[in-house]
Protein backbone atom coordinates (compact mmCIF):
# COMPACT_ATOMS: atom_id res chain seq x y z
CA UNK A 1 0.00 0.00 0.00
CA UNK A 2 1.14 3.62 -0.55
CA UNK A 3 2.91 5.26 2.37
CA UNK A 4 0.11 7.82 2.73
CA UNK A 5 -2.55 5.18 3.43
CA UNK A 6 -4.92 6.09 6.28
CA UNK A 7 -7.90 4.54 8.01
CA UNK A 8 -11.10 6.57 7.89
CA UNK A 9 -14.29 6.07 9.89
CA UNK A 10 -17.89 7.12 9.31
CA UNK A 11 -19.94 7.73 12.46
CA UNK A 12 -23.66 8.13 11.77
CA UNK A 13 -25.15 10.88 13.95
CA UNK A 14 -28.65 10.39 12.51
CA UNK A 15 -30.12 7.46 10.53
CA UNK A 16 -28.18 6.95 7.30
CA UNK A 17 -29.83 5.92 4.02
CA UNK A 18 -27.45 4.99 1.19
CA UNK A 19 -29.99 3.42 -1.13
CA UNK A 20 -29.93 1.05 -4.09
CA UNK A 21 -33.24 2.04 -5.64
CA UNK A 22 -36.36 -0.10 -5.47
CA UNK A 23 -36.17 -3.29 -3.42
CA UNK A 24 -37.52 -6.73 -4.23
CA UNK A 25 -39.04 -7.60 -0.84
CA UNK A 26 -41.30 -5.72 1.57
CA UNK A 27 -38.73 -2.89 1.95
CA UNK A 28 -39.30 -0.59 -1.01
CA UNK A 29 -36.12 1.48 -0.54
CA UNK A 30 -33.39 -0.71 1.03
CA UNK A 31 -29.87 0.33 2.00
CA UNK A 32 -26.87 -0.81 -0.02
CA UNK A 33 -25.35 -4.11 1.11
CA UNK A 34 -22.31 -6.18 0.22
CA UNK A 35 -23.14 -8.98 -2.18
CA UNK A 36 -21.22 -11.71 -0.33
CA UNK A 37 -21.88 -10.90 3.33
CA UNK A 38 -25.20 -9.05 3.11
CA UNK A 39 -23.82 -6.45 5.54
CA UNK A 40 -24.57 -2.74 4.97
CA UNK A 41 -21.87 -0.77 3.17
CA UNK A 42 -21.22 2.80 2.02
CA UNK A 43 -19.58 2.87 -1.45
CA UNK A 44 -16.27 4.67 -1.81
CA UNK A 45 -17.79 6.72 -4.65
CA UNK A 46 -20.37 8.11 -2.22
CA UNK A 47 -17.70 9.04 0.33
CA UNK A 48 -15.44 10.71 -2.23
CA UNK A 49 -18.31 12.56 -3.89
CA UNK A 50 -19.68 13.96 -0.62
CA UNK A 51 -16.23 15.07 0.55
CA UNK A 52 -15.62 16.71 -2.83
CA UNK A 53 -18.93 18.55 -2.45
CA UNK A 54 -17.95 19.62 1.08
CA UNK A 55 -14.86 21.35 -0.30
CA UNK A 56 -16.89 22.96 -3.08
CA UNK A 57 -15.39 20.77 -5.78
CA UNK A 58 -17.84 21.69 -8.53
CA UNK A 59 -16.58 21.76 -12.10
CA UNK A 60 -16.37 25.55 -11.86
CA UNK A 61 -14.43 25.42 -8.58
CA UNK A 62 -12.01 22.86 -9.99
CA UNK A 63 -11.21 25.16 -12.90
CA UNK A 64 -9.94 27.75 -10.43
CA UNK A 65 -8.32 25.54 -7.77
CA UNK A 66 -5.50 23.22 -8.79
CA UNK A 67 -5.68 21.30 -5.51
CA UNK A 68 -9.37 20.46 -5.99
CA UNK A 69 -8.77 19.57 -9.62
CA UNK A 70 -5.92 17.23 -8.70
CA UNK A 71 -7.66 15.60 -5.72
CA UNK A 72 -11.08 14.97 -7.25
CA UNK A 73 -10.50 15.09 -11.00
CA UNK A 74 -12.14 17.04 -13.78
CA UNK A 75 -13.94 16.12 -17.00
CA UNK A 76 -13.43 17.46 -20.52
CA UNK A 77 -16.33 19.90 -20.24
CA UNK A 78 -14.92 21.55 -17.12
CA UNK A 79 -11.30 22.04 -18.14
CA UNK A 80 -9.59 25.41 -18.23
CA UNK A 81 -8.58 26.55 -21.69
CA UNK A 82 -5.78 24.41 -23.03
CA UNK A 83 -5.88 21.93 -20.13
CA UNK A 84 -6.42 18.19 -20.17
CA UNK A 85 -8.93 16.18 -18.13
CA UNK A 86 -7.54 14.13 -15.26
CA UNK A 87 -8.74 11.49 -12.80
CA UNK A 88 -8.87 12.33 -9.10
CA UNK A 89 -5.78 11.29 -7.16
CA UNK A 90 -7.54 10.50 -3.86
CA UNK A 91 -8.71 6.88 -3.55
CA UNK A 92 -11.46 5.89 -1.10
CA UNK A 93 -12.36 2.25 -0.54
CA UNK A 94 -15.89 1.25 0.46
CA UNK A 95 -16.71 1.95 4.11
CA UNK A 96 -17.56 -1.46 5.58
CA UNK A 97 -19.51 -2.09 8.75
CA UNK A 98 -17.40 -2.12 11.92
CA UNK A 99 -19.98 -1.75 14.71
CA UNK A 100 -23.76 -1.88 14.58
CA UNK A 101 -25.80 -0.34 17.45
CA UNK A 102 -28.35 -2.80 18.83
CA UNK A 103 -30.95 -2.31 21.57
CA UNK A 104 -29.87 -3.78 24.91
CA UNK A 105 -31.92 -4.53 28.02
CA UNK A 106 -29.05 -3.16 30.14
CA UNK A 107 -27.15 -0.05 29.07
CA UNK A 108 -29.77 1.02 26.49
CA UNK A 109 -27.76 -0.11 23.47
CA UNK A 110 -24.61 -2.00 22.52
CA UNK A 111 -22.10 -1.49 19.73
CA UNK A 112 -21.77 -5.02 18.37
CA UNK A 113 -19.23 -6.49 16.00
CA UNK A 114 -18.04 -10.00 15.18
CA UNK A 115 -14.91 -12.09 14.76
CA UNK A 116 -15.25 -11.97 10.97
CA UNK A 117 -15.97 -8.24 10.83
CA UNK A 118 -12.88 -7.46 12.92
CA UNK A 119 -10.78 -9.95 10.98
CA UNK A 120 -11.59 -8.14 7.75
CA UNK A 121 -11.01 -4.73 9.30
CA UNK A 122 -7.72 -5.91 10.79
CA UNK A 123 -6.36 -6.10 7.23
CA UNK A 124 -7.12 -2.40 6.83
CA UNK A 125 -5.26 -1.65 10.06
CA UNK A 126 -2.30 -3.62 8.70
CA UNK A 127 -2.40 -1.72 5.40
CA UNK A 128 -2.32 1.57 7.30
CA UNK A 129 0.47 0.33 9.60
CA UNK A 130 -1.74 0.57 12.70
CA UNK A 131 -2.19 -3.08 13.70
CA UNK A 132 0.47 -3.13 16.42
CA UNK A 133 -0.82 -4.63 19.67
CA UNK A 134 -4.09 -5.87 18.17
CA UNK A 135 -5.29 -9.46 17.80
CA UNK A 136 -8.63 -10.54 16.41
CA UNK A 137 -10.87 -11.98 19.15
CA UNK A 138 -11.99 -15.57 18.73
CA UNK A 139 -15.45 -16.36 17.42
CA UNK A 140 -17.49 -16.91 20.61
CA UNK A 141 -19.77 -19.89 21.14
CA UNK A 142 -23.39 -19.50 20.03
CA UNK A 143 -24.58 -18.60 23.53
CA UNK A 144 -21.62 -16.36 24.44
CA UNK A 145 -20.71 -12.72 23.93
CA UNK A 146 -17.25 -11.20 24.40
CA UNK A 147 -16.87 -7.95 26.33
CA UNK A 148 -13.81 -6.10 27.58
CA UNK A 149 -14.33 -6.10 31.33
CA UNK A 150 -17.40 -7.55 33.02
CA UNK A 151 -17.13 -5.21 36.00
CA UNK A 152 -17.24 -2.01 33.89
CA UNK A 153 -19.59 -3.19 31.13
CA UNK A 154 -22.89 -1.33 30.77
CA UNK A 155 -24.45 -4.38 29.10
CA UNK A 156 -23.90 -7.13 31.63
CA UNK A 157 -26.06 -8.11 34.60
CA UNK A 158 -25.49 -11.33 36.56
CA UNK A 159 -23.30 -12.67 33.77
CA UNK A 160 -25.97 -12.15 31.09
CA UNK A 161 -26.33 -9.75 28.15
CA UNK A 162 -29.72 -9.30 26.46
CA UNK A 163 -29.74 -7.87 22.91
CA UNK A 164 -33.18 -7.48 21.34
CA UNK A 165 -34.78 -10.91 21.96
CA UNK A 166 -31.48 -12.79 22.33
CA UNK A 167 -29.62 -13.55 25.53
CA UNK A 168 -25.92 -14.36 25.81
CA UNK A 169 -23.51 -15.41 28.54
CA UNK A 170 -20.90 -12.67 28.99
CA UNK A 171 -17.22 -13.60 28.73
CA UNK A 172 -14.40 -11.16 29.52
CA UNK A 173 -11.87 -11.02 26.70
CA UNK A 174 -8.56 -9.14 26.61
CA UNK A 175 -8.48 -8.80 22.82
CA UNK A 176 -11.95 -7.23 22.87
CA UNK A 177 -10.76 -4.73 25.48
CA UNK A 178 -7.82 -3.76 23.25
CA UNK A 179 -10.10 -3.22 20.25
CA UNK A 180 -12.45 -1.14 22.37
CA UNK A 181 -9.62 1.11 23.50
CA UNK A 182 -8.16 1.41 20.00
CA UNK A 183 -11.44 2.23 18.26
CA UNK A 184 -12.58 4.59 21.02
CA UNK A 185 -9.34 6.55 20.75
CA UNK A 186 -9.67 6.94 17.00
CA UNK A 187 -13.37 7.68 16.66
CA UNK A 188 -14.23 9.82 19.69
CA UNK A 189 -12.58 13.01 20.90
CA UNK A 190 -14.41 13.40 24.21
CA UNK A 191 -13.23 11.27 27.12
CA UNK A 192 -16.75 10.48 28.28
CA UNK A 193 -17.68 9.10 24.84
CA UNK A 194 -14.52 7.02 24.78
CA UNK A 195 -15.57 5.46 28.06
CA UNK A 196 -19.14 4.91 26.85
CA UNK A 197 -17.86 3.08 23.78
CA UNK A 198 -15.55 0.83 25.80
CA UNK A 199 -18.44 -0.02 28.15
CA UNK A 200 -20.72 -0.95 25.24
CA UNK A 201 -18.53 -2.76 22.70
CA UNK A 202 -19.33 -6.47 22.38
CA UNK A 203 -18.28 -9.27 20.00
CA UNK A 204 -21.19 -11.55 19.10
CA UNK A 205 -21.02 -14.87 17.20
CA UNK A 206 -20.73 -14.49 13.43
CA UNK A 207 -24.19 -15.99 12.83
CA UNK A 208 -25.76 -13.61 15.35
CA UNK A 209 -24.03 -10.66 13.68
CA UNK A 210 -25.50 -11.73 10.32
CA UNK A 211 -28.95 -11.83 11.93
CA UNK A 212 -28.62 -8.38 13.51
CA UNK A 213 -27.33 -6.90 10.23
CA UNK A 214 -30.45 -8.24 8.54
CA UNK A 215 -33.00 -7.24 11.18
CA UNK A 216 -31.33 -4.46 13.18
CA UNK A 217 -31.68 -1.64 10.66
CA UNK A 218 -34.38 1.05 10.88
CA UNK A 219 -37.40 0.45 8.65
CA UNK A 220 -39.72 3.46 8.46
CA UNK A 221 -43.17 3.51 6.83
CA UNK A 222 -43.84 6.61 4.71
CA UNK A 223 -47.05 7.88 3.13
CA UNK A 224 -48.04 10.53 0.62
CA UNK A 225 -50.93 12.90 1.44
CA UNK A 226 -53.61 14.02 -1.01
CA UNK A 227 -53.27 17.77 -1.54
CA UNK A 228 -57.01 18.50 -1.50
CA UNK A 229 -58.35 16.08 1.10
CA UNK A 230 -55.25 15.90 3.34
CA UNK A 231 -55.74 12.12 3.61
CA UNK A 232 -53.42 9.30 2.63
CA UNK A 233 -53.30 8.85 -1.12
CA UNK A 234 -54.45 5.41 -2.19
CA UNK A 235 -51.51 3.05 -2.78
CA UNK A 236 -48.96 5.66 -1.65
CA UNK A 237 -47.41 3.71 1.23
CA UNK A 238 -43.77 2.65 1.13
CA UNK A 239 -41.04 1.48 3.51
CA UNK A 240 -37.54 2.96 3.74
CA UNK A 241 -34.54 1.30 5.36
CA UNK A 242 -31.72 3.18 7.11
CA UNK A 243 -28.69 2.38 9.19
CA UNK A 244 -29.47 3.46 12.77
CA UNK A 245 -27.80 6.42 14.41
CA UNK A 246 -24.45 5.53 16.05
CA UNK A 247 -23.51 3.04 13.30
CA UNK A 248 -19.74 2.89 12.71
CA UNK A 249 -18.16 2.05 9.35
CA UNK A 250 -14.56 2.19 8.18
CA UNK A 251 -12.33 2.01 5.13
CA UNK A 252 -9.03 3.14 3.64
CA UNK A 253 -7.97 6.29 1.82
CA UNK A 254 -4.71 6.99 0.03
CA UNK A 255 -3.33 9.21 -2.72
CA UNK A 256 -2.63 7.61 -6.07
CA UNK A 257 -0.32 9.02 -8.71
CA UNK A 258 -0.83 12.79 -8.97
CA UNK A 259 -2.31 13.74 -12.32
CA UNK A 260 -2.19 17.12 -14.03
CA UNK A 261 0.16 18.94 -11.64
CA UNK A 262 3.89 19.15 -11.02
CA UNK A 263 3.69 21.31 -7.89
CA UNK A 264 1.23 19.31 -5.78
CA UNK A 265 2.49 16.22 -3.96
CA UNK A 266 0.66 13.21 -2.53
CA UNK A 267 1.48 14.34 1.01
CA UNK A 268 0.01 17.79 0.39
CA UNK A 269 -3.24 16.35 -0.93
CA UNK A 270 -3.64 14.00 2.04
CA UNK A 271 -2.87 16.82 4.47
CA UNK A 272 -5.33 19.19 2.78
CA UNK A 273 -8.32 16.88 2.37
CA UNK A 274 -7.82 13.88 4.69
CA UNK A 275 -6.57 15.33 7.95
CA UNK A 276 -9.32 16.99 9.99
CA UNK A 277 -12.65 15.53 11.07
CA UNK A 278 -15.47 16.55 8.71
CA UNK A 279 -19.20 16.74 9.44
CA UNK A 280 -21.28 16.01 6.36
CA UNK A 281 -24.70 15.09 5.07
CA UNK A 282 -24.49 11.75 3.26
CA UNK A 283 -27.14 9.80 1.40
CA UNK A 284 -30.83 10.52 0.96
CA UNK A 285 -33.57 12.22 3.01
CA UNK A 286 -31.45 15.27 3.83
CA UNK A 287 -34.48 17.56 4.27
CA UNK A 288 -35.80 15.45 7.16
CA UNK A 289 -32.46 15.31 8.98
CA UNK A 290 -31.17 11.95 7.78
CA UNK A 291 -27.56 11.26 6.90
CA UNK A 292 -25.66 13.54 9.30
CA UNK A 293 -22.26 11.88 9.77
CA UNK A 294 -18.77 12.46 11.08
CA UNK A 295 -15.86 11.39 8.88
CA UNK A 296 -12.73 10.83 10.97
CA UNK A 297 -9.30 10.30 9.45
CA UNK A 298 -6.66 8.31 11.30
CA UNK A 299 -2.92 8.78 11.31
CA UNK A 300 -0.64 7.33 8.64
Amino acid sequence: MPEQTKIYFIHALTPLHIGTGRGVRFIDLPVMREKVTGWPVVPGSTVKGVIADHYGATEEARQKDEGLRTAFGIADSGMPTGGLPNAGSLVFTDARLVCLPVRSLYGTFAWITSHLALKRFYRDFEAAGQADGLSVPKDPAQDEILIGEVSSSALCQDGKVFLEDHDFKSVANEDTAKWAKKLAGWIFMEEDWKEEFKRRLAVVPDEAFDFFCETGTEVTPRVRIEEETKTVQEGALWYEESLPAETLLGGLVWCDRVFGSKDITQDKLMEQFCQEEIRLQMGGKATIGKGRVRVIFGKE
